[in-house]
């Protein structure tokens, strides 16, 4: 039945919070708790600003050690991009290539060895999930029944172990945050503009549409708007006394 009064759409607002971050210090200490693949990882978390999702489905040929980028496909939004491969990074990643290497030969040699491929790929080319190119950098430790195919293959990382790890880590050194994966993203760009970084230079590599989202970061910045000192962090001089005065 119509209304007798006219009804406006009105947009629920989305609550904004301020994101957190770790120092640099804090992100040493995390480091410093983790070893192997799970170091690995989150040093590419913090060092390329990627979700946590995006390091999981790294595949070989996401990485390009000559131009030192990486490849993010079909990141949040639909949308591929480019963000940086830490020089630093370069050898371990290529050490983890020869493990990775060695693990799809075996799975091969076994009758396995193919990997999921993104959206209608694996139709269009059924044999490519063999090639070394598409895999994943970080696979899992164990074969898998895939739930969508059936098909007996080897799956990344689990999302819950990298959590994991970085939590514990974080745990360990008696950071007084919530650390999570994201953490690392946030730290990543908050780092970058302390050291004087555009905001549109980070927004692209961080993969934001619009750069009103990459702005929240300018608010946890030291030299920010909400950083300005306390008074009661500046010298107190004592008010002098008013000579007294004879009658």
């Amino acid at each position: 039945m119509p209304l007798d009064f006219p009804l406006e759409n009105i947009r629920a607002r989305r609550p904004k919070h301020l994101p957190t971050v770790l120092t640099r210090e804090e992100v040493a200490q995390v480091l410093d708790c983790l070893t192997g693949r799970y170091r690995l990882m989150t040093q590419l978390l913090y060092g390329g600003g990627l979700r946590l999702s995006e390091c999981l489905r790294l595949r070989v040929k996401d990485l390009d050690f000559g131009q030192h980028a990486i490849i993010v496909r079909d990141g949040k939004g639909g949308r591929d991009r480019s963000t940086i491969l830490p020089e630093k990074l370069v050898h371990p990643l290529r050490r983890e290539l020869s493990r990775t290497k060695r693990i799809q030969e075996q799975d091969l040699n076994e009758g396995n060895g193919l990997v999921y491929l993104p959206q209608a790929l694996e139709r269009k080319y059924p044999l490519a999930g063999g090639e070394w190119i598409w895999q994943f950098i970080f696979p899992s430790h164990r074969l898998s029944i895939d739930p969508q195919t059936g098909i007996l293959r080897r799956h990344h990382v689990s999302r819950n172990a990298l959590q994991r790890a970085v939590r514990q880590a974080a745990q360990l050194v008696n950071i007084q945050k919530r650390v999570t994966p994201h953490t690392l993203r946030h730290s990543f760009a908050t780092h970058l503009l302390e050291a004087g970084q555009d905001i549109r230079t980070v927004q692209e590599l961080l993969g934001h549409k619009d750069v009103k989202t990459t702005m929240i970061y300018t608010h946890v910045l030291k030299r920010g708007p909400l950083a300005v000192r306390s008074p009661l962090d500046y010298p107190l001089k004592p008010i002098p006394s008013s000579p007294s005065s004879d009658h």
